[in-house]
């Protein structure tokens, strides 16, 4: 009968089908603890590509790098996925511009089932010296606009962010044009070796938690 009063029955099945997918997670983990939501913030767009202010993005593609990896577009940002020892994660760079970050956090937190405590989020800081690397589980958004809108659509603060330090070598109201600008010779030479360590330091949080990470890698 109901070949008989949906002759198009294929194309509605289709279109409910759809539906259902954008709901299903991605990652196939069921307990929860097991699955990370790792967030590099940055810019889109080629003139960001290669900015301080996208060290979130460029760290991502590193690990992409480092695993075989590739991007693919998908609602509010690119992601792609990974396990490491028995743990998945979703890795996301927001299409969303920096300043509205949160709202790329929010949905794939909520779409994959990802606790707050398995959410690292990877931004620039302009208050540590060039490289150095720093991991917290809570603090103030620092005059981050990226931090301060994930803070503001989570309404915590409490959630683990990884500080790479770009140094603050601007003068009185460049702050913007430093942050936006390119590496200069000297951070390039610089940057493998530290996006390496970086890599390290996402799959220990995986791994060992953020107080052991914070351990081994704040400040080195």
């Amino acid at each position: 009968m109901l070949l008989y009063f949906w002759p198009n029955q294929l194309i509605m099945f289709a279109w409910l089908k759809s539906l259902w997918s954008t709901n299903t997670p991605i990652l196939s983990e069921i307990d929860i603890m097991k699955k990370f939501l790792i967030v590099g913030l940055g810019n889109i767009g080629e003139k960001y590509h290669n900015t301080r202010h996208n060290i979130g993005f460029k760290i991502l593609d590193r690990l992409a790098e480092e695993e075989g990896l590739h991007f693919e577009d998908a609602k509010l940002g690119a992601i792609t996925t990974f396990k490491f020892k028995g743990k998945s994660a979703l890795c996301l760079k927001p299409s969303t511009f920096m300043n509205l970050s949160g709202k790329a956090v929010r949905y794939w937190m909520e779409k994959e089932n990802i606790a707050l405590d398995n959410v690292l989020v990877i931004t620039d800081d302009i208050n540590l010296p060039f490289g150095t690397i720093r991991l917290k589980g809570k603090g103030s958004d620092g005059g981050h606009n990226g931090l301060k809108d994930i803070q503001n659509t989570l309404q915590t603060a409490t959630y683990n962010r990884f500080r790479f330090g770009i140094g603050a070598d601007f003068g009185k109201g460049r702050q913007v044009d430093y942050v936006l600008g390119e590496w200069n010779g000297e951070e390039s030479s610089k940057l493998p070796e530290r996006l390496e360590k970086s890599t390290a330091l996402i799959r220990s949080f995986m791994f060992a938690g953020t107080k052991n990470t914070m351990n081994q890698f704040n400040g080195t």
